[in-house]
């Protein structure tokens, strides 16, 4: 489990992805080369998704990509996701691992530099840093929106985790979030609304792995 080689993280949400399906975006997210998925989509019932997370652990499992579901630690049990990931305001890092595992992958959002430094003092293998550029896929506090891979730079020095920038990224504006010491970076809207998100997948790892490649001499991970 290294993820520090995560490049394009996806995080599903249905309401913007006009008339396609979410197992429809994340089969293109796939073959585009995404690195991890997470099962998001709060506004569902949780049977569905459950049902969802069934189809969408079969087919990352097949391609190898890691599978993560939002905030249901119970959820992410039943499918045998790869992990889970929680906010501030769900169960702790330390409550998600005992319940999944030392095996599971748990990540965490943080804003600021004392919520990754707990995070991270708690045992969360990632952090999700923003809103790195603002975003409208959810309701933030104001002071947490738009911190700018200043933030992400300031985070990256206080943990010895990777960190994964998350919040109004694109192919366009990915490069300096990773820059600045980000892993990666996770997006909902660049992929799902995206004409072709094969196509965007590809965008953004290629934003992402450009100054991974100039970083390590041309090399590459």
């Amino acid at each position: 489990m290294n993820l520090s080689n995560w490049r394009t993280y996806f995080v599903t949400q249905a309401s913007l992805s006009d008339d396609r399906t979410t197992l429809d975006i994340v089969r293109a997210a796939v073959d585009g080369g995404v690195d991890a998925v997470q099962l998001r989509e709060k506004e569902t019932s949780a049977r569905s998704r459950y049902e969802l997370g069934l189809e969408l652990r079969e087919l990352t499992a097949e391609a190898g990509v890691d599978l993560l579901v939002n905030d249901r630690v119970d959820i992410a049990r039943a499918i045998d996701a790869d992990g889970v990931h929680v906010g501030q305001s769900d169960l702790s890092v330390g409550v998600a691992r005992d319940l999944l595992g030392s095996d599971a992958i748990v990540g965490c959002s943080a804003s600021t530099v004392a919520e990754a430094r707990e995070a991270d003092a708690d045992g969360a293998d990632y952090l999700g840093v923003g809103a790195v550029y603002g975003t409208s896929s959810k309701d933030i506090d104001a002071d947490k929106d738009g911190v700018g891979p200043e933030r992400i730079a300031e985070i990256a020095d206080a943990v010895s985790i990777p960190i994964v920038g998350i919040g109004g990224i694109t192919a366009d504006n990915a490069r300096p979030v990773v820059e600045a010491g980000a892993a990666g970076v996770a997006v909902i809207s660049a992929i799902t609304a995206a004409p072709d998100p094969a196509a965007a997948t590809e965008s953004l790892t290629a934003a992402v792995e450009t100054p991974k490649a100039i970083d390590t001499g041309g090399q590459g991970e």
